[in-house]
């Protein structure tokens, strides 16, 4: 086996690794700003490792274009509707578990 071959299995096994933590992220954690946070951190860097590993494999070709395209698009969509799903989620009233706490103790009033 050849370096490249043996680099871009690493990049796919550690890609699909961080994907796997960031599924079971998102069933573990308690609420949903705690499991957006747990799928936007993986997504973004398990995308790249997988790209990646890809792109080794396919060598330099329009593929490997194709391929940077892709994680360019990734790179700025990502991180944009994990920040709009969370605009939203606050908007509509819902927090994050730890405050809910607070306002329960204080008996201001009830939380979603």
């Amino acid at each position: 086996m050849s370096i490249i071959n043996i680099l871009s299995i690493v990049c796919l096994a550690l890609g699909c690794f961080l994907s796997l933590i960031g599924g079971i992220g998102l069933i573990r954690l308690p609420d949903m700003f705690s499991r957006l946070h747990a799928v936007g951190v993986t997504d973004t860097l398990c995308t790249f490792l997988i790209l990646f590993g890809l792109a080794l494999q396919s060598g330099l070709t329009l593929v490997t274009v194709k391929l940077l395209f892709i994680f360019l698009f990734l790179l700025f969509t990502s991180p944009t509707s994990s920040f709009a799903l969370a605009s939203g989620a606050w908007h509509w009233g819902f927090r994050p578990l730890s405050e809910n706490i607070e306002t329960d103790n204080n008996d201001e009033g009830a939380s979603k």
